[in-house]
């Protein structure tokens, strides 16, 4: 099943507003608060047009014959042939809008109609085992998203101008990234050996003197909510790179939250993402026990075993803007961190416009020196 949130002044499908605890229609003004949509949902009414029952809006899955779906009918032969060519990761879903076939990929569990543009949410990809524990809505709208790429790929003196274009801006696309957040206590042991270097002055002669320590550490700590990302298509030390988010601002999951944005279930392999969580904890570990190492020298480490005992595990989404450009065959993908603004990626450069300032600056160079005399 597909659902969207209906306006229940005008009928019109409403989003969530960055920033705010509400969802907004776009068209008449009408905000509803998540409070009181978790409310009519508990309670089995669903926000929708004044003079209808109220009931929210939703749409049938098209499946083939023998999956939770019903018969396929004729109608959709050619899209399930398209899913079927397509490596069979493809499923069509109707607009609970307009009822147009909507064909997503497996994973999923937010998009948009690409016939009247309405938002959709595919509640078997946001329920059970799928459904997550936590999100950190968005913080920063999509207006103030464009302006902060604008603003950043102006800084490039030699980025490519349409890479500002409106055009290049309006792809700008906000995306809820699937994400395991792990806690983990861990215990460190560790041996080091310093030195401390120290010289002295007798007359014209200098004495260097070097003393030799061994050192022990012991040190236990507890991590929460280390974030690893489980989406394939998101690269984990970009992803990584994002960090950090805010989780005073973590609240638990509800569906409304994802209205209006893309959104993927996870699709990561969960022991490759977890061993990545271990790395990462086991060198945050370590350098903490390594800044209780001060006044030496050198430090190096002799032994280190590092225990982790693993507390939870939970699923999330957190929110990021992206924006992706083609620029001479090559794909390139700046982010923001769609709580904190932090922003990554890396810009592409026109060389015809690096060629036109080095001719530039080669007769600004001619020129001074002519004036200095030193052509003359």
């Amino acid at each position: 099943m597909v659902k969207n949130y209906k306006c229940p002044g005008c009928g019109a499908s409403m989003v969530f507003e960055e920033g705010t605890d509400h969802m907004v229609c776009p068209y008449c003004g009408t905000k509803v608060s998540m409070e009181q949509i978790s409310r009519e949902e508990t309670t089995g009414k669903e926000t929708g047009p004044k003079g209808t029952d109220g009931d929210e809006t939703s749409g049938e899955e098209t499946g083939p014959k023998g999956t939770d779906g019903d018969e396929t009918s004729g109608e959709n032969l050619g899209a399930e042939a398209e899913a079927e060519t397509m490596g069979g990761h493809v499923r069509t879903f109707h607009c609970p809008n307009c009822g147009a076939e909507m064909m997503t990929d497996e994973n999923t569990a937010a998009t948009f109609c690409s016939f009247c543009g309405s938002p959709t949410l595919i509640e078997e990809r946001l329920s059970g085992i799928l459904k997550p524990k936590y999100l950190i809505p968005f913080q920063i709208d999509r207006e103030k998203a464009k302006e902060m790429f604008r603003a950043w790929t102006k800084k490039g003196i030699f980025t490519p101008r349409s890479f500002s274009s409106a055009s290049a801006l309006d792809k700008v696309t906000g995306m809820y990234v699937p994400y395991w957040l792990y806690d983990y206590e861990a215990d460190v042991d560790l041996d080091a050996a310093a030195t401390r270097v120290r010289s002295t002055r007798k007359g014209d002669t200098e004495y260097t003197y070097t003393d030799h320590y061994k050192i022990h550490r012991n040190l236990s700590a507890a991590y929460e909510k280390v974030p690893e990302d489980a989406s394939t298509q998101m690269p984990d030390d970009v992803m990584e790179r994002l960090e950090p988010f805010d989780y005073d601002q973590i609240k638990d999951f509800e569906m409304p939250y994802l209205t209006g944005f893309l959104a993927e279930k996870y699709n990561d392999d969960q022991e490759k993402m977890k061993n990545r969580a271990e790395e990462r904890i086991r060198g945050f570990a370590v350098k903490e026990t390594l800044d209780t190492i001060q006044g030496y020298t050198t430090v190096t480490v002799v032994r280190q075993d590092v225990s982790l005992k693993q507390k939870r595990q939970d699923y999330a989404m957190l929110p990021v803007w992206i924006m992706n450009y083609r620029y001479r065959n090559k794909q390139y993908m700046l982010m923001i961190n769609g709580q904190t603004g932090k922003m990554i990626g890396k810009l592409p450069l026109d060389y015809g416009r690096i060629g036109i300032g080095y001719v530039l600056l080669s007769a600004v160079i001619f020129l001074l020196l002519t004036l200095l005399g030193l052509f003359m």
